[in-house]
């Protein structure tokens, strides 16, 4: 072998050596880039939990103290502080932001949202999942199966109703899985049970309902097309969370029309009342109902319409679901908690975790 070919095969050699370790050499220099994020990311969770635990005391303080101011008391509305209205504006809430308040070197804001704005679907009767698929415009055809298998869902058995699903179907799936066969814990859970697709879990959020059915839906996604639902979902129509009844000073018009006897129309005149001469909700001007008794001067509800209705709806809430959003630039974390309010002093927490 000529000296000039050994040379450039050890020159290749030598090569192929300073290429591998300066692969390993970056490889290593990047995990070590991770590791040191990880451990910045780490030493900063607490610092973030901690605010958003004080985005959570503050939601407390605001729905505990709004229940001593004169004329707010009896009542939960769109126009009081907790739910971003102007409130009292001689009261100490009135000094209070809930967005974008600064905490040590980080900052929060809080969004409250009480759960009576909607239908509790655990307590929620047939009578009244039948009102709501009619009112998203599924056929009757469709309703009875539908409706059975949600309350197959939440029973407590495993004997399935006469248009109903059990474990054993949804065994069968891929991939399996058994039925709650109790509350749901997350509305979320919906999407299990068997009917509830997408397009019918999520509407499509328009105010203009035409009527379709679940079947024309199922239709033409086998055809590829998805088309969704005309209206409202039921994520925009119930909760897991909350007392029976609905409250009427925050409940949007899609879910008082599940109340019996109330339509589209009169819907729109509970708004507009509640609105004030503005016709904007949540501003000073804002006229919130204090009883339920005060329906009677809705046009086409009456005293004895309204009567009827203090089992199914009311003017005050007492669970509420507190986002916060926290931040300590680079980084941000979002809390979520579910609060029960018993009293002005009794605020807890029933719930708390991050996203």
């Amino acid at each position: 072998m000529r000296p000039e070919a050994g040379g450039g095969f050890a020159l290749v050699i030598v090569l192929l050596v300073v290429v591998a370790l300066g692969i390993l050499a970056g490889g290593f220099s990047h995990s070590m880039l991770v590791e040191t994020r990880l451990a910045r990311n780490a030493n900063m969770e607490p610092d973030l939990e901690w605010l958003g635990r004080s985005g959570v005391e503050l939601a407390r303080y605001v729905l505990g103290h709004t229940l001593t101011i004169p004329g707010e008391s009896g009542i939960a509305s769109l126009n009081q502080k907790w739910a971003g209205g102007p409130g009292a504006t001689n009261d100490v809430l009135s000094e209070i932001n809930l967005s974008d308040v600064p905490l040590g070197s980080g900052r929060f804001s809080v969004k409250i949202v009480d759960c009576e704005r909607k239908v509790n679907i655990n307590i929620a009767s047939e009578e009244v999942l039948q009102r709501a698929f009619t009112f998203m415009g599924i056929d009757a055809a469709q309703q009875a199966s539908l409706i059975d298998s949600i309350l197959d869902w939440k029973d407590v058995d495993e004997n399935p109703r006469l248009n109903g699903a059990e474990s054993e179907e949804y065994l069968r799936g891929s991939p399996p899985y058994y039925a709650k066969n109790g509350p749901l814990d997350d509305i979320a859970e919906l999407s299990l049970i068997r009917g509830i697709t997408p397009e019918l879990y999520w509407g499509q959020g328009g105010s203009n309902l035409q009527p379709r059915s679940l079947q024309q839906a199922l239709d033409s996604r086998s055809l590829g097309v998805i088309t969704p639902y005309s209206g409202v979902g039921m994520s925009e129509l119930f909760t897991t969370f909350g007392t029976p009844q609905i409250n009427i000073n925050t409940a949007s018009s899609s879910v008082l029309q599940l109340l019996p006897g109330v339509d589209a129309t009169i819907a729109g005149a509970i708004l507009q009342r509640r609105a004030g001469y503005d016709g904007a909700e949540g501003t000073e001007d804002d006229l919130p109902f204090r009883t339920v008794a005060e329906l009677a001067g809705i046009a086409g509800l009456g005293p004895q319409y309204v009567a009827q209705m203090q089992r199914f709806c009311g003017v005050m809430s007492s669970t509420f679901e507190v986002t916060v959003e926290a931040s300590m630039p680079p980084y941000s974390r979002r809390f979520r908690a579910l609060v029960r309010r018993a009293n002005a002093r009794d605020v807890g927490i029933l719930h708390f975790g991050w996203d």
